[in-house]
């Protein structure tokens, strides 16, 4: 009894992580059509912003695997949130100097935090039990890092896409004086939400020196990423997260300017039902909004769905076998895509921010099964899973160059089939399902 509940409550402070990176991960997204305009960037240049964050996940997944198992689980999630914490005050001095780099540098460090972080928490709550009920538990972790992404887009938009932009020729007419006012400003709009997380982020790893964890993690066994890359369901799952990661990561970044290039702003405007939705979102009269605001409220609804899905996920994998819930929400996913590449206006927006919902239980449920039998190998096979998180480096640059050169429909559909691959590993699964014991 005594060990189940403090599996409980380790659980408990394990899962405000997931809030938090959650949170974090989707609040860099109002960034891209925010700092597009500020520097007067392409979309594959503005994707760079997705490119620094995954990007640390490439890098530091596999050292972090290896440092866990050497410290263990509490001293690398409290790492992981120092680094985070540090990575999120550089935002000011990146917001004062204006310089696009320093941005990219910001965003790099506090997603090597991140990275750390997931690949501590994601494998740990995960052994907090059977393995059989590690989809479950995992899937409920993740509803509530979805209910993080839920609640940034609507803070993105009250705080970093509410005002409108000037371009280059506009602010070489303003006076020294109004120059100076106008930098202020736009600095401010994002240093303090990313301070203030800055902040947070830093007390909650001083809390954490406190609370008390079991200790889950034994030895690993030597040689172990040479054992672990002889697995093929691992390679596998690790494929999966790639590609999984890059098709959500691609549809969220883009999804303000996607919603744009349709002119939804205008129709939103004039639809007494959408503005009367994306005014609750914002809390403020459309009258007094940019079109980014206006639109980008909606994204809300892209990430609340996959909160939702992850709730109910957290049931289904319980009751049915994980591979084949997988299976049907890829297939969910690639209809909602199809469906919104062939038609415009609010089924074609409508239809992609339903993808949401499909994506929920995606990562969660291809991560533990990836991790089925891997015992106390799995630090070094979490570290291989979230290096492969770096597909959210990789896709939406080339997503963002498949929309400058084809435009938004036709780059879906590299989309496609990043779906395709998740319904072929759910399959593959369900032939070979989780080894226990």
């Amino acid at each position: 009894m005594a060990t189940n509940k403090s599996y409980k409550s380790a659980f408990i402070f394990i899962t405000t992580l997931f809030f938090l990176w959650g949170f974090i991960t989707v609040l860099v997204d109002p960034l891209i059509p925010r700092l597009k305009e500020v520097f007067e960037l392409t979309h594959f240049q503005s994707g760079l912003i997705q490119f620094a964050f995954f990007g640390a996940y490439l890098v530091l997944s596999i050292p972090a695997g290896l440092i866990l198992s050497k410290i263990g689980y509490k001293k690398g999630i409290i790492l992981g949130l120092v680094i985070m914490g540090t990575g999120c005050l550089l935002f000011y001095p990146a917001a004062s100097s204006r310089l696009y780099i320093v941005f990219l540098l910001a965003v790099f460090i506090l997603a090597s935090g991140m990275t750390i972080l997931q690949v501590a928490a994601n494998p740990y709550v995960a052994a907090l039990g059977s393995e059989e009920g590690a989809s479950s538990r995992l899937n409920l972790s993740q509803a509530f890092n979805s209910l993080g992404t839920a609640i940034a887009p609507a803070i993105g938009a009250m705080f970093i896409l509410s005002d409108k932009i000037k371009t280059s020729e506009e602010i070489s007419t303003l006076a020294d004086a109004e120059k100076e006012v106008y930098f202020a400003a736009e600095a401010s709009n994002v240093q303090l939400p990313f301070v203030a997380i800055g902040a947070f982020t830093l007390l909650l790893a001083g809390i954490f020196v406190f609370v008390q964890l079991p200790k889950l993690l034994h030895k690993a066994p030597k040689g172990g990423y040479a054992s672990i890359l002889q697995k093929p369901s691992l390679i596998m799952g690790a494929l999966g997260i790639f590609v999984y990661v890059g098709a959500e990561v691609a549809i969220g970044s883009y999804l303000t300017d996607y919603f744009r290039d349709m002119n939804l702003s205008e129709a939103i405007v004039n639809s007494p039902t959408m503005k009367s939705i994306s005014e609750w979102i914002v809390g403020a009269d459309l009258s007094t909004l940019d079109s980014k605001a206006i639109v980008g409220a909606f994204v809300t609804f892209y990430w609340s769905g996959a909160m939702i899905g992850r709730f109910i996920g957290a049931y289904l994998t319980k009751i049915i076998d994980p591979a084949k819930v997988l299976i049907g929400f890829a297939v969910g996913a690639l209809l909602m895509v199809l469906i919104s590449m062939n038609t415009t206006g609010f089924i074609s927006m409508w239809s992609i921010l339903a993808v949401g919902l499909f994506n929920s239980i995606m990562f969660p449920t291809i991560f533990t099964l990836a991790l089925g039998g891997l015992d106390d190998l799995k630090p070094q096979a979490s570290g291989v899973l979230c290096t492969m998180i770096v597909g959210g480096a990789v896709i939406p640059p080339l997503y963002g160059l498949l929309t400058d050169n084809f435009g938004f429909k036709l780059a879906f559909i590299l989309i496609l089939a990043c779906y395709g691959y998740i319904l072929f590993y759910g399959f593959i699964k369900r032939k070979t399902p989780i080894v226990t014991g």
